[in-house]
């Protein structure tokens, strides 16, 4: 019922990744707060997978590798990912929602924000991914980016309805 009546609005269903959880209560009231306005869109499901722990003799690249297998096991076949990355592009608020706009339209209508842990996406993600985003050139902590991408997301699907949210 739920792809249903989804489709018939237009939304699309939405899940929001993280490598580790939100230390902050503010954080995790936000985050909850924008998937409840994300429930008319098709709604937001927030999945906040285990961080792998550092310990003597592992990598980065080791850590990233575990966390990997977690990302990519929570993500569905048919699933459009956007990962949010250092590199990625800066996308403009106009933007996200031209792109949402073609995830909406597309043959995979299921979209997953991608937030790593703190070494980041493995190649793996990066390569599963359709898009690379960047929230800019400053550095965040993982789970204010997560705040920022699920605001971004929100106000994406207020551009298309023509709701007076965004006002740039």
């Amino acid at each position: 019922m739920a792809r249903n009546s989804t489709a018939a609005r237009g939304g699309a269903a939405q899940m929001l990744i993280t490598v580790g959880k939100p230390k902050s209560a503010y954080v995790s009231q936000g985050l909850a707060d924008y998937a409840a306005r994300l429930k008319p869109y098709g709604g937001c499901t927030l999945r906040h997978l285990k961080a792998e722990r550092a310990a003597k003799g592992k990598s980065p690249a080791q850590l990233m590798a575990a966390e990997a297998e977690r990302v990519l096991a929570a993500m569905e076949p048919r699933l459009t990912a956007w990962a949010l990355h250092i590199k990625g592009e800066p996308w403009t608020s106009e933007r996200w929602a031209r792109e949402l706009k073609a995830v909406r339209e597309s043959a995979a209508p299921r979209l997953a924000l991608i937030i790593g842990g703190a070494e980041g996406l493995d190649a793996s993600v990066l390569q599963r991914a359709q898009a690379r985003v960047s929230l800019g050139p400053i550095t965040l902590p993982h789970e204010l980016a997560a705040l920022a991408a699920l605001e971004q997301l929100y106000r994406a699907h207020t551009i298309l309805a023509g709701l007076p949210y965004h006002r740039a």
